[in-house]
Parts: structure tokens; C-alpha cells; sequence
């Protein structure tokens, strides 16, 4: 039931009379616009930590007897971010450590549930967080890749007709002979990120969230594996990329945003706001610099002043007692 007055609802229907209603045709032919593949609104994200400088078992004894409660911090780490991810996107994501970039991504991915704000994810999402996370090191390199494939909710069926793709690509043994079929306790962490990338991105996704995976192995492996995120940027596959090379950015990515400290700096162009990024890093480190150098002057101030007071001391007690100290 609509809440409009009668006047209200009289002049909606003489408007409505009054426009020509369009043919089902030319309705038909409208372009409908599709819902971005992931969309954050108001996005907040806190931790609670305890506030404890120095925690030991007396420290936690005396607190009960006491009856204390310990000083909990929350610290956020993601402040009211909203942005918008259209479909065939490369998004990349940068700013310092700490700024706030991987936990954005947890959220995205589901690990991390928003404390306050929303997430929409439109697809199916392959991540890559953290290179080798969820391998058990105890099982082959082969059968790893069994368990992440059923764990992303692969079939068998689905897992054997991937598997050797998945082993070709990883290419273990211009490493180490017969390596995809050794206990993974027994890999260097470039024969992981090959694994674990071979993984993540032979999943077909919608959707690949990568942090700093491609940071990971040698440069023969760096090599195939921007190939591989640049062949899944053509098939428009949406891909959001955090990473300190910021020039790996700049050439993957068609759009970027800028965290600082939980916020959300900037959201535009590639280029644009990684210069911007870069000019305030100088800038950052020039003012570093100068207060280093002003904290540097000023001890050694103090020490020329506790110098020449002692002079002035030791000059003292001479006239005091007659004689050197």
C-alpha cells in the first residue's frame, strides 16, 4: 500500500496518463545494467586485543585475586570503505603495510566478516592469500593438489581432468626430479608458491583475489605466472590484486584504490594514483628524515650542555680543595 495523500496520488495517475507508454519492443531493447561483481559498502573491520605490556602467569595471578580486568584495544583496521568492482575488472590495491590491504581481502573472500558495513560477491572465488595456506606438508605435491581442488568444491572428476595441467604448469621438476610426488615438508618456498599458485588460478574462477602471491619464486616462475594473470584478465575475469610492486599494478591493473591506515585514500586510474602513492612516500620520508635529523641535533645539544656543565663542576671542587679531581 502506497502512503502518498489523495492530492499526491491524483497527480501521480494525470502524469502517468499524460507520458506514452513506451512499446514492449523498445523496452526490450533497453540495456539492462549488470550488478558489479563485488560490492563494499561501509565496510568496517576491528580487532580486540589485549592491552597487556608484559603477560605472565603472576601478572595473570594477581589480576584474578585482584579481580582486574585486562585493558582490551580494538584497533581497526578497515574504516568506512565502499567502493565497486564491475565484472572483467583487474583492481589492484595498494598502500604501506598495515594500511589495511589484506584484511580488505579476507573480507572479500568471506574469512573476515564485516563488523559493521557489507560485502557483495557476484561468482565463483579462487584466492590466493597466502601461498601454500591449507597444504598439508605431510602429503605429496600431488595429493595436495587433490585436497585444494576438493576443498575449492572440485569433483574427482573435475580434480583428474586438471590435475596434469595443474603439474605442467607448476613444473617441479626443472627444480627437483620427481618433487610433485615427495612430501611437501620437503619443499623450498618457491616449489610452494608454484604449487599453490598452479592451484588457485586452474580453478576457472569468476573472481581471483591474489595478495602477493606473484612476490613468490624465481623469475622464471614470476614470468609465467603474469602471464597467466594477464590471460585471465583477457577471458574478463574479475581480479583483485594486492602488491607492493607497484609496477606490477600498473601493468595488470585497469583500475586501483589507495589504503592508508584502514581508509580508503583514493580509487581511480592506475597511473594517477600510484604517483600520487609514490609522492607521498617521498614526502612521508622527507619529514621522517627531518625529524630524525632535529632529534639528532637536539641530544647532541644536551650532551654539549651536561659536557660543559661537568667542566664547570670539576673546575669547582679544583678551587674547593686545591688540587686536579
Amino acid at each position: 500500500m502506497s502512503s502518498l495523500s489523495a492530492s499526491e496520488t491524483v497527480e501521480t495517475v494525470e502524469t502517468a496518463e499524460s507520458v506514452q507508454t513506451p512499446a514492449p519492443a523498445a523496452i526490450a531493447e533497453k540495456p539492462l545494467e549488470s550488478p558489479p561483481a563485488i560490492k563494499v559498502e561501509d565496510l568496517h573491520l576491528y580487532y580486540r586485543t589485549k592491552a597487556e605490556a608484559n603477560p605472565t602467569l603472576k601478572a595473570a595471578l594477581i589480576r584474578k585475586v585482584k579481580r582486574q580486568k585486562v585493558e582490551q584495544k580494538v584497533i581497526k583496521a578497515v574504516q568506512g570503505v565502499s567502493f565497486e568492482v564491475p565484472h572483467g575488472t583487474v583492481l589492484g590495491v595498494i598502500g604501506h603495510n598495515g594500511a589495511g590491504k589484506s584484511t580488505l581481502l579476507r573480507a572479500l573472500s568471506g574469512i573476515l566478516p564485516p563488523t559493521q558495513g557489507r560485502v557483495e560477491v557476484r561468482g565463483r572465488v579462487s584466492t590466493l592469500l597466502a601461498l601454500g595456506v591449507g597444504f598439508n606438508q605431510n602429503l605429496t605435491g600431488r595429493e595436495n593438489i587433490v585436497l585444494g581442488g576438493l576443498a575449492q568444491g572440485w569433483s574427482k572428476d573435475q580434480i583428474r581432468e586438471k590435475e596434469n595441467s595443474i603439474i605442467d604448469f607448476a613444473d617441479l621438476d626443472t627444480l627437483s626430479e620427481g618433487a610433485i610426488d615427495r612430501p611437501m615438508k620437503t619443499y623450498s618456498s618457491g616449489m610452494y608458491a608454484r604449487v599453490a599458485f598452479a592451484v588457485g588460478v586452474h580453478m576457472d574462477p569468476d573472481i581471483l583475489l591474489v595478495d602477493e602471491a606473484l612476490s613468490a619464486g624465481d623469475a622464471r616462475f614470476k614470468e609465467r605466472a603474469t602471464e597467466k594473470m594477464l590471460e585471465l584478465c583477457e577471458n574478463a575475469r574479475t581480479i583483485v590484486l594486492v602488491s607492493h610492486g607497484l609496477e606490477t599494478v600498473r601493468h595488470m591493473s585497469n583500475h586501483c584504490i589507495w589504503m592508508d591506515h584502514g581508509n580508503l585514500v583514493q580509487s581511480g586510474d592506475p597511473d594517477e594514483v600510484i604517483d600520487n602513492y609514490i609522492e607521498k612516500q617521498h614526502k612521508d620520508r622527507e619529514e621522517a628524515d627531518r625529524k630524525k635529523a632535529a632529534a639528532e641535533a637536539k641530544e647532541a645539544r644536551e650532551d654539549e650542555a651536561l659536557a660543559a656543565k661537568a667542566e664547570k663542576t670539576k673546575e669547582a671542587l679544583q678551587k674547593v680543595i686545591g688540587e686536579d679531581v
